[in-house]
């Protein structure tokens, strides 16, 4: 079986993909039904040969495949992967290393310990802080979580990896009314439940209100961790950091920051300020999936206390080779020992970037959103809802009565394949969120979209009248 033949064949199915993915459908153009009767069948007798197979799961795939990776995708604050990621990628398959011990791959493992030095420069976080390459920040909550979990009931006398939860000291997790859904997943999975976090009044931009933070910390004791968020989901506010890091160190707090996608304004000059003070944090999290323009399958969790972060996360065997000295063992940072050289795309992003490449792809997509929000603003029946202080742009459309038709709109939208958006709630009303993400949108395509989201906002009105 030969590599050199399938992969051209790849090669090729790639390269017509990537050519004409800013003029396709932005939408599936097959039902579901559709693609699994062309991709499926009964399990065949014999087997194939492997370029026929790439070829053919390429064109049956091709209807169903949505462009996420184009210029015109804004739902779900999804990157375009860059060139060099996509690339490195191919590098990442081709070497096929486990990043879960040194022993297994001595370059991944300076691959991560490079990008770590890098990411947290880039971010201006604390450069003694440990840092894990996950799966996406539900993983990195998860995560960061864990190690809150075991240093602020180490303070108060108890093991939790040697004892459990069982008989341990109540933990409190305090979060905003407008914490991402990964906050109560990852509450549910460390064992505190999702019913128990004690949720605090936001502001009308979905920022955590410091008074109700104060009330929360003075009707509440023992182990305590606060969790904030940098860049609101549908907003993209940051929570006051500087504010709620005074009030949580002074109750002897751990300090989380879900920054999803948020925290990367930290690497932008004229951004910085929306996260002012958010390295006073114990621990952060943050995608390279979505603004850094990555593939998928690539988040980052960091800890300001690396001896409780390994503390939750480590495992040892006989049969595990630790590493010693510098070395780096990835799974002491993760909760997976197996698992794919995820650092390898991070790292060629940066360092094809720089620094005044990474602050230029945050101040563009910014840019982006700003254009946007002024041309829909000016729309009959448009409303933004929040202040556009980053990449994310939130809107109501209404009728001539003045009638909520957001929903019936936003279905007009997906089903044209011009542009893709996403439906949220807002203060109990539907609304649509617009999330630029992508290294490729340009003006151009941001008009494109403006002018389809307004087409199908005046039909809708029209038909809902």
């Amino acid at each position: 079986m030969s590599y050199e033949s399938v992969l051209n064949t790849a090669h090729a199915r790639a390269t017509e993909f990537l050519s004409r993915l800013s003029d396709r459908p932005v939408n599936a153009t097959a039902p579901f039904s559709e693609l699994v009767a062309t991709l499926g069948g009964p399990f065949p007798e014999r087997g194939a040969d492997p370029s026929s197979v790439i070829d053919a799961l390429a064109r049956a795939a091709a209807p169903g495949i949505v462009s996420t990776a184009g210029p015109r995708y804004f739902g779900f604050v999804t990157g375009g992967s860059y060139p060099v990621a996509v690339a490195a990628d191919w590098l990442v398959s081709t070497w096929d290393q486990n990043g879960g011990l040194f022993v297994m791959s001595p370059a991944v493992s300076a691959l991560e310990q490079v990008t770590m030095r890098w990411v947290l420069d880039a971010l201006s976080l604390p450069q003694s802080a440990s840092v894990g390459f996950v799966t996406g920040a539900h993983t990195a909550n998860i995560t960061a979580l864990a190690a809150a979990r075991h240093e602020v009931l180490r303070r108060a006398g108890w093991d939790v990896e040697k004892d459990g939860l069982q008989g341990a000291p109540r933990v409190t997790v305090i979060a905003g009314a407008e914490a991402h859904s990964s906050i109560p997943a990852a509450c549910r999975l460390v064992g505190f439940g999702s019913a128990t976090i004690v949720h605090v009044a936001s502001d009308n931009q979905g920022r955590m209100r410091v008074d109700a933070l104060d009330a929360a910390l003075a009707s509440t004791s023992g182990p305590r961790i606060v969790c904030a968020q940098s860049g609101n989901v549908n907003t993209g506010a940051s929570d006051p950091f500087t504010e709620i890091a005074g009030r949580t160190r002074a109750h002897g707090a751990w300090l989380h920051v879900d920054g999803a996608f948020g925290l990367w304004a930290a690497a932008s000059r004229n951004r910085r300020l929306q996260v002012a003070g958010v390295e006073a944090a114990d621990s952060w999290t943050t995608d390279a999936h979505k603004w850094l323009n990555v593939p998928y399958d690539s988040g980052i969790v960091i800890v300001a206390h690396p001896a409780a972060h390994r503390a939750a996360m480590s495992q040892r065997a006989a049969y595990l080779i630790p590493a010693v000295g510098e070395q780096r063992d990835g799974m002491d940072w993760t909760l997976e020992a197996s698992r794919r050289a995820r650092v390898v795309p991070i790292y060629a992003v940066l360092r094809s970037l720089g620094r005044e490449g990474l602050e230029a792809l945050v101040e563009h997509c910014c840019r982006i959103a700003a254009r946007m929000a002024d041309q829909l603003r000016h729309a009959p029946g448009v409303t933004i809802l929040n202040d556009v202080v980053l990449n994310q742009i939130l809107v109501r459309f209404s009728n001539a009565r003045g009638g909520n038709i957001t929903d019936a709109v936003i279905a007009a939208i997906q089903a044209g394949g011009e542009c893709w958006c996403g439906g949220t709630a807002w203060q109990g009303q539907p609304a649509m969120r617009i999330s630029v993400s992508s290294w490729k949108t340009t003006g151009a395509d941001a008009d494109r979209a403006v002018a389809a989201i307004v087409r199908a906002q005046e039909g809708m009105s029209r038909t809902s009248v």
